[in-house]
């Protein structure tokens, strides 16, 4: 491991700039920082559907393998021109994914968010993670970033809308079907 934070405030960033992982200093609201900050989102966003009591071990053992690579990706952004994302990881997901998904009933409807607590975390966490997603689009229409990131989180919002229908079925027994309003 590097550095150690040995202090947590450094008072470098009160003139609203912030340190790359390669030592650059860049403003605060930079696209690059808004795109690995928005993936720490999604990872915090993880971690409180972990906090729910009561998960199916490979729920959880999934979520934790994200938060992890939420982790790499965050570091992969940080330094411009690195790369720790790569094509297994994605298809990592992908086998996650179809098998989750094999075990539900085809979608035929919109469901609505929520379930339960840790169903309704879960959409949370999918709709931050489309929110990183769009970031990191951003980022990468004016500089580089590599394609498995941006397919990675693609992919993992993906997976967390599996793991809410099947979190809201482990928790309630079914989904919420979204009805049309007719005023």
């Amino acid at each position: 491991m590097g550095n150690r934070l040995t202090k947590i405030y450094t008072r470098t960033g009160d003139d609203g700039s912030t340190g790359l992982g390669d030592g650059a200093r860049v403003a605060k609201e930079s696209l690059r920082v808004e795109a690995y900050g928005t993936v720490d989102e999604a990872n915090s966003t993880i971690g409180v559907v972990l906090a729910v009591a009561g998960l199916p071990p490979a729920i959880t053992a999934c979520l934790v393998g994200a938060q992890h690579d939420l982790f790499d990706l965050g570091g992969e952004l940080c330094i411009p021109g690195h790369r720790m994302i790569t094509t297994a990881y994605v298809e990592r997901l992908e086998t996650t994914l179809d098998e989750f998904n094999d075990e539900l009933p085809p979608l035929k409807d919109f469901i609505l968010p929520g379930g339960g607590p840790a169903a309704a975390a879960c959409h949370v966490a999918r709709a931050v993670c489309r929110r990183a997603e769009r970031r990191v689009w951003s980022l990468a229409r004016v500089e580089e970033v590599s394609p498995e990131a941006l397919k990675y989180l693609n992919r993992l919002s993906d997976l967390l809308f599996v793991l809410a229908r099947v979190l809201a079925r482990h928790e309630r027994g079914s989904e919420v079907i979204w009805r049309r309003s007719r005023d």
